[in-house]
């Protein structure tokens, strides 16, 4: 069977789980198995391009591999904070170069509100690795090396934070060290994971390909509404909490360009701004090269930096040229 048949069967699989859970979709009788046989591995070799290609962009397979190096990330933050232990070894294998991990501990949550919140999230962001894993079969990549510690200054946590203006030159931002710690940095990944589903959806070509991201993307938006809710709850209290979380919004905004695709939690003074949407009501985009500006914490064209020291795996690791 070659991966392509893999890759569909367990799409299918999905989609009938949601319609059966959710009795809302009707059933759409599966796909119709007419791509050619082994196109998926063509086009993740490299050089290769297969019928999801349009206009010499990226295939289906890429976007989802694409969506894995940032899932990777997510579940190994939360699975630490939650756990203080990081993924199965048997759950960051595949295709490209697999890296460790730095830094990462449990964090002592007071709030059981909070705690039950992180695990919740955490099993969730486990549970789109070993789905989309299973989904690529032997074309998933591996693990990237990943940078989530909290104790250097000049870690990819200590990087952001220092360029919102959270902590100063030489001091370290742990996310392990509070509640209101851990939501900031939460707050750092969850909104670019809703804006990169999204701006991957009109380059998805196959209808079950685009309902299976469609359905992280739902689960990824929860997810920063809720760390969203949860900042400006405690932010009533301490209002700085507000204040870090524009603040984390502006310095994303800086890194992807000159349109401002960011928002943080507050409106006016009286308002709250929950969900950060266009004039139109409809949540923001980013292109892949966007999203790798944010993670490497550059405005340049680069292939590794910030959360991902050695870069993502797969086709797709290039930032943007902002600078």
């Amino acid at each position: 069977m070659s991966d392509e048949s893999v890759l569909i069967g367990v799409l299918q699989q999905r989609a009938r789980k949601l319609e059966d859970r959710r009795q809302f979709f009707r059933k759409t009788g599966g796909m119709a198995a007419g791509m050619a046989g082994g196109a998926i591995l063509t086009a993740c070799g490299g050089g290769g391009s297969d019928a999801n290609a349009q206009n010499n962009g990226p295939t289906d397979v890429e976007i989802l591999n694409f969506a894995l190096n940032l899932e990777y990330l997510e579940s190994q933050f939360y699975h630490y904070a939650v756990f203080g232990t990081g993924l199965p070894a048997n759950m960051q294998s595949g295709t490209g170069t697999q890296g460790g991990i730095t830094g990462g501990r449990a964090v002592a949550f007071k709030d059981p509100l909070v705690a039950q919140y992180a695990k919740e999230i955490a099993q969730d962001e486990v549970a789109h690795v070993a789905f989309l894993r299973k989904a690529l079969g032997s074309a998933a990549v591996a693990q990237p090396q990943i940078d989530i510690g909290g104790t250097d200054p000049n870690g990819a946590f200590s990087v952001a934070a220092r360029a919102a203006g959270l902590v100063g030159a030489g001091v370290a931002f742990d996310p392990y060290a509070s509640d209101e710690n851990f939501l900031l940095g939460a707050f750092i990944f969850e909104d670019v994971g809703v804006t990169a589903y999204k701006g991957a959806s009109p380059l998805i070509t196959n209808k079950t390909y685009l309902e299976a991201a469609a359905g992280i993307l739902s689960a990824e938006a929860y997810h920063a509404g809720l760390v969203r809710t949860v900042l400006y709850a405690k932010g009533l209290a301490t209002p700085a909490l507000r204040s870090a979380a524009g603040a984390i919004s502006d310095a994303r905004d800086s890194l992807d360009g000159s349109s401002d695709v960011d928002q943080g939690i507050t409106g006016d003074d009286s308002t709250s701004n929950i969900v950060p949407l266009d004039a139109d009501g409809i949540a923001y985009s980013r292109s892949p090269g966007d999203v790798l500006n944010i993670v490497y914490l550059t405005k340049d064209s680069a292939t590794k930096g910030g959360f991902f020291p050695a870069g993502v795996n797969g086709a797709l690791v290039m930032s943007t040229a902002y600078a």
